[in-house]
């Protein structure tokens, strides 16, 4: 019990130090190239902070453990949106750029609302079914890719010329692109520090594999989104802040699941429907932050509604 304690501070501390390299390299080459942050958060960033989520949910369909594998990615999507973007914008406001209220956002939500209709039909995600979100998956890099060809007209906020020039120079390519790397490397062994050893723990108090894999492997594989947010709230990255979450979400949806089912079809267990109603619920609501007063922004007061919602959730999941 007290190493596995241990490892999970050492966890933290990966996953701290992670978070903080991959915000900075990932941040300075977005102004380097011109690209705009909320791209960035949406590929880099998102990809690097699901690694977790990536080999728990694998490793879980090869073993045949369905729950674990679709627990793992529903929960980790409702405490992306509610717990680590509510507590990002309590640090800090949140303000939406066009790309992300008009585009990105009812993305995400065709994304859930399809994903969703795929679970409730049959037993599961057939191989079929994999392919077919693993396409959408394709789709979206190709779209990130086609707004970042245009970064440099969404991002210039108001840079003269020769501020921009001289941002460019002084960014060296190589040092952030090292930064970025060892970042995910981090995050990635820091959330499975953390995981592995809270799995331990749990299991020695007998705790069902919907409820570790819907509140520890969940919460556990989303420290790197977490602490990567957090730390770019803080920096005053709101782009990468809110991009990450939006890009992780869909990236845990098409990719994690489409692997994981590809490999292994995934039995879908129907009381899994109330988290993704929740899920559901919570990516409407953030569409229409953005046109409540203040417009155009996710403010504190909209945090502490997602943190009380995802407190609410908690408490329901562990009184039925």
């Amino acid at each position: 019990m007290i190493v596995s304690v241990c490892l999970i501070i050492l966890g933290f501390a990966l996953l701290i130090k992670g978070a903080d390299f991959l915000v900075d390299g990932a941040s300075a080459i977005a102004k380097k190239f011109h690209i705009p942050e909320i791209i960035i958060g949406l590929t880099i960033v998102s990809i690097g902070t699901s690694m977790p989520e990536l080999f728990v949910s694998t490793a879980s369909a090869l073993e045949g453990y369905s729950d674990m594998a679709m627990g793992n990615v529903i929960g980790s999507n409702v405490c992306n949106l509610l717990l680590i973007l509510g507590l990002s914008t309590v640090i800090r406001p949140i303000k939406f750029q066009r790309e992300t209220r008009l585009i990105e956002i009812p993305m995400c939500l065709v994304f859930t609302i399809i994903f969703m209709v795929m679970c409730n039909t049959a037993e599961g995600i057939s191989r079929a079914e994999a392919l077919i979100l693993i396409a959408l998956f394709v789709g979206f890099i190709i779209y990130t890719i086609l707004m970042g060809m245009k970064g440099e007209k969404f991002d210039s906020k108001g840079k003269t010329q020769t501020e921009e020039i001289k941002t460019e120079e002084n960014i060296p390519l190589l040092k952030n692109i090292i930064f970025i790397i060892l970042g995910i490397i981090g995050l990635k062994f820091g959330g499975d520090l953390t995981v592995d050893n809270a799995v331990e723990i749990a299991n020695e108090f007998a705790i069902s594999e919907k409820i570790i894999s819907l509140t520890i492997l969940a919460i556990g594989t989303s420290l790197p989104e977490l602490v990567t947010s957090v730390t770019a709230a803080i920096k005053g990255n709101s782009d990468i802040a809110i991009g990450n979450i939006i890009g992780s979400n869909i990236f845990n949806m098409l990719l994690i699941i489409g692997i994981s089912a590809f490999i292994n079809p995934i039995i879908y267990n129907k009381t899994y429907n109330i988290e993704s109603a929740v899920l559901v619920s919570g990516i409407m609501l953030l569409a229409l932050f953005p046109k409540i007063p203040p417009k155009n922004e996710m403010n504190r007061p909209n945090g502490i509604i997602y943190l009380i919602t995802y407190a609410f959730y908690m408490f329901m999941l562990f009184s039925i």
